[in-house]
């Protein structure tokens, strides 16, 4: 452990910690599809522990923004109690897998799948006329249910055999099957991306996969940016923010598609 402390750039841990904390709160994720590449690349991070060792800063980076949303009352409690109920089981099923399954085909499955979302999401966007400023509902039809059911079950495996809190897969879901606003699909992706991180941070400890110095500096960097991220998210114009969140899919698949491949 000591050698891998010496290797590891701490002060580009902390900068990257700032930077996904803020981009967490913002768009409503956890933020490990972004930390583990940056982690490796810029803080020279050991791979085995740039995977998992983002999940616990998950956990605080989401609870940090949760703070923010939950006063603006954007929380739907039955899509977040049916995701959670499903999500976690499926969560420790696939961070049980991991140590079984190669994980380079499906990263990049996943980061085409999401550039897909964002396309679609992109498309839609610029192709609404009017403002969409649609307040938070309760409202979810019975149709809904078992598309829940099924997506927080897809979403909690992805999330455990990737080690990460699967928020963009949940808030692009929320959107795009269920036509939340934008904005509480980000509060409610991002609380159950919490919910999702414990457990997954729990299972990939047991296994061995945390640093949990790294793990600390990053939790301690997200807490504050997260909460900056989700102030500036129910700020700003919905419009401006599904563009940015579709633009950030698109962003991000690519960038995931790239690292992979070359790494």
């Amino acid at each position: 452990m000591f050698t891998l402390l010496q290797q590891t750039d701490y002060m580009v841990v902390l900068i990257i910690g700032l930077i996904v904390g803020y981009l967490s709160g913002l768009l409503g994720k956890g933020g490990s599809a972004v930390s583990t590449p940056a982690l490796q690349i810029f803080a020279g991070v050991n791979p085995f522990y740039a995977l998992a060792s983002p999940l616990p800063a998950a956990i605080t980076s989401t609870i940090s923004a949760t703070t923010v949303y939950s006063r603006q009352k954007l929380f739907n409690r039955k899509v977040i109690i049916l995701g959670a109920l499903f999500g976690i089981p499926a969560t420790l099923v696939g961070a049980w897998l991991s140590k079984f399954l190669p994980g380079k085909t499906l990263m990049i499955m996943t980061a085409v799948f999401i550039v897909s979302i964002g396309s679609s999401l992109l498309i839609s966007f610029l192709r609404k006329k009017t403002v969409d400023e649609t307040p938070a509902t309760e409202e979810i039809t019975a149709s809904h249910y078992k598309m829940i059911v099924f997506a927080s079950m897809g979403i909690g495996l992805l999330a455990g055999l990737l080690a990460n809190a699967g928020g963009v897969l949940f808030s692009s879901f929320f959107i795009k099957r269920l036509h939340m606003p934008i904005k509480q699909a980000l509060a409610c992706s991002i609380l159950l991306s919490a919910l999702l991180a414990l457990p997954g941070a729990i299972a990939h400890w047991w296994l061995g996969h945390i640093d949990w110095n790294i793990a600390l500096l990053l939790s301690l960097t997200a807490i504050p940016s997260s909460y900056l991220g989700a102030k500036t998210a129910v700020k700003m114009k919905s419009p401006l923010l599904e563009k940015l969140f579709a633009c950030t899919l698109i962003l991000f698949g690519v960038y995931d598609i790239i690292y992979t491949l070359m790494k």
